[in-house]
């Protein structure tokens, strides 16, 4: 039989597919909680939101206020790295409910000689849980309501504040009701607020013809460091494959001397826990990661489950791959792709157990050997969801502070899948969203709707494996754009390198998003003291990145009119408005661009605004809601702050 309840808790918010999986914060943010809570009949109602971090005992609790249309809200904050437990409570407050009614009835001039009989009961409920000093007042009206004498004196204590305080304080429950517990998962701020740089560390050489080092890569760290980059992200440092290498321009032959993808992983000089000799040896990459953190800077690995021909799982564990029947085994593809120099892993194997065990072993080695803490996983959605969740669950149970990528350019559903089993961010879409529509259409679905509380996006211009149709024309103020639209739209951001600030960008062909003479089959040598307008706007934004908390989150972002469909305009706020920056951007990467914005008043909340543009440090006093600006290819935006 169900337990006697006359509450009704419904809608509770935010939750993820019924609670299957939880919510995402970082370490300061709050949760704010909403639900319906309604009762029978027209009793006061009360209720609260408690919750807990996993290594603490006690529940705290917050209490709820109504809205409208018996919607309750509450927000908590969470201060504490890993999984916490909340959920909402709700009871019909008899105290309350007493208080309110005989008070009613004393403005209606009725003698409430018995409703102050009951009303010490409730008195002597609460003094059981009330300090010394509340006592004290208890006690005294207690006494009031029980001595008909005294009733003259009792009333007024009926309407008291302070007894109407010490009731909400200290709920006597009965019949209460709650909702099932929900679960938030909090990360460190990185989770959060990233500027990614990658580059192939085989083309880190000084020299021509010269295979790049770890050692190459620590001279270029202060590049790194000095455009504003806090993490800096290097495609597969394992042997690469020697048969089926393929050869440049993916190439389905290999010429001598051809160095091969790294995504074909694995080799005769070891696999998953080795690094490529060429590079260097394990040692000197934990000298590189050590160098770069010195700096301020997180080097995050690639985490490509899947093996060259020649790795040494092929050999040892056959089980892990399947076979045909006439004893060969298909190689990966994503049709009409097709790579020939990789075997996927076969997840449905007998000896998944091992499997499973066994790539664990594998993220776990470099976090534990070389302190690696931020992973960008390579096709997460070409293997099973809840091996993800597994793992990510694993490694998060010992190592905290460990960041998941998920490289996953897939269908909407499975990018979301691989959100909510765990990776703390996800490449995005916004690599394709070229018009003013497309953009806030998409910024807004990520921003309004249920992705806000599980998804965060980390916005890519280009990637070794795509170069975009937008910037294989070579503008540079397409490439500035860019840029900016996803440093100050996302608070995740990351470029590849140097082709993004040089504008490499010829495509393999017409029609295609790839790049010519691509980087993932052959190293190059790169001017990396090269500097142009793009490197120092580049170091500018991500300065501005730093100073400015608005643009360390990506959730509180509002778009604002403008008369111009080639002129985009949002404003951003940190969650307390401490701090309030506005972006306006030309679309038009060709010709000057005027357009009139409107000022987001009811967000601001004050007229007029004082902005200082923090790219020119020009200042602009703003008298009307509507304010003229004028913008140039050479320099396609304004990323203001509204001075208070």
């Amino acid at each position: 039989m169900q337990n006697q309840t006359r509450i009704i808790i419904e809608n509770v918010s935010p939750q993820l597919d019924c609670g299957a999986y939880p919510i995402k914060r970082i370490v300061g943010q709050k949760v704010i909680v909403t639900a319906d809570i309604f009762s029978d009949g027209h009793d006061v109602l009360q209720s609260c939101v408690k919750f807990k971090h996993e290594n603490d005992k006690k529940w705290q609790e917050v209490r709820m206020v109504p809205t409208e249309n018996d919607e309750w809200i509450a927000e908590f904050k969470v201060d504490k790295q890993g999984s916490y437990t909340y959920y909402v409570e709700g009871w019909v407050d008899y105290a309350l409910n007493w208080q309110h009614g005989t008070e009613r009835k004393i403005q209606d001039n009725q003698y409430v000689k018995s409703e102050l009989l009951e009303g010490a009961e409730y008195v002597r409920a609460v003094q059981k849980m009330a300090t010394d000093t509340e006592n004290d007042y208890l006690n005294r009206v207690a006494y009031l309501f029980a001595t008909e004498s005294d009733y003259d004196a009792a009333i007024p204590e009926v309407t008291s504040p302070e007894l109407k305080q010490i009731f909400t304080k200290y709920p006597v429950l009965f019949l209460e009701n709650k909702s099932l517990e929900l679960q938030v998962y909090v990360d460190r701020k990185k989770a959060l607020f990233s500027t990614w740089y990658e580059f192939f560390p085989r083309s880190a050489s000084e020299f021509d013809h010269k295979h790049g080092t770890f050692k190459d890569c620590e001279r270029l760290l202060p590049r790194v460091e000095a455009m504003g980059f806090d993490t800096l992200y290097f495609p597969p440092i394992h042997p690469i494959g020697e048969v089926n290498r393929k050869g440049k321009n993916n190439a389905t032959t290999a010429q001598f001397g051809d160095v091969g993808s790294p995504w074909g992983i694995g080799s005769q000089h070891g696999g998953h826990k080795s690094t490529h000799p060429e590079l260097g040896t394990i040692d000197d990459f934990k000298s590189l990661v050590r160098k770069a953190k010195e700096l301020g800077i997180e080097v995050a690995m690639d985490y490509a489950l899947q093996a060259a021909p020649d790795h040494p799982y092929v050999k040892d564990f056959p089980q892990w791959f399947k076979w045909r029947p006439d004893g060969t085994v298909q190689y990966a593809e994503n049709p009409p792709k097709k790579y020939q120099d990789i075997q996927p892993i076969y997840f449905e194997s007998s000896d998944w157990k091992n499997l499973w065990k066994e790539l664990l072993d594998v993220a776990l080695f470099w976090i534990e050997e070389c302190d690696i803490k931020i992973y960008r996983v390579d096709n997460p959605h070409t293997k099973p969801f809840y091996f993800w969740g597994w793992l990510i669950s694993e490694i998060k149970k010992k190592h905290p502070d460990v960041l998941f990528l998920a490289e996953a350019f897939t269908r909407p559903k499975i990018m979301n899948e691989l959100a909510k089993q765990g990776f703390t961010q996800s490449y995005t879409y916004f690599t394709w969203r070229d018009s003013k529509k497309e953009l806030i259409d998409y910024v807004t679905e990520l921003t309004t709707t249920e992705q806000k509380e599980f998804y965060r996006p980390n916005f890519w211009p280009n990637t070794p494996d795509i170069n975009p149709f937008s910037l294989q024309g070579g503008s540079e103020s397409v490439h500035l754009q860019k840029y900016f639209l996803a440093a100050t739209l996302s608070s995740n951001i990351g470029i590849y390198g140097p082709v993004f600030e040089l504008m490499v960008c010829t495509p393999m062909a017409p029609g295609k998003e790839e790049y010519l003479n691509s980087e993932k089959y052959e190293y190059f040598k790169w001017d990396w003291d090269k500097k142009n307008k793009i490197t120092t706007v580049i170091t500018r934004i991500n300065a501005i990145r730093k100073e400015q908390i608005s643009l360390q989150q990506t959730n509180n972002i509002v778009f604002c009119d403008t008369n111009n469909d080639q002129v985009m305009a949002y404003y951003k706020y940190d969650d307390d408005k401490l701090n309030e920056t506005l972006m306006i951007v030309s679309l038009n990467s060709y010709n000057q661009s005027q357009a009139m914005v409107r000022m987001p008043l009811d967000y601001i909340g004050r007229q007029p605004i004082q902005v200082i543009d923090l790219i020119t440090g020009n200042t602009y006093d703003w008298n009307k809601e509507w304010n003229y600006v004028e913008l140039n290819p050479e320099l396609p935006f304004h990323l203001f702050k509204i001075q208070k």
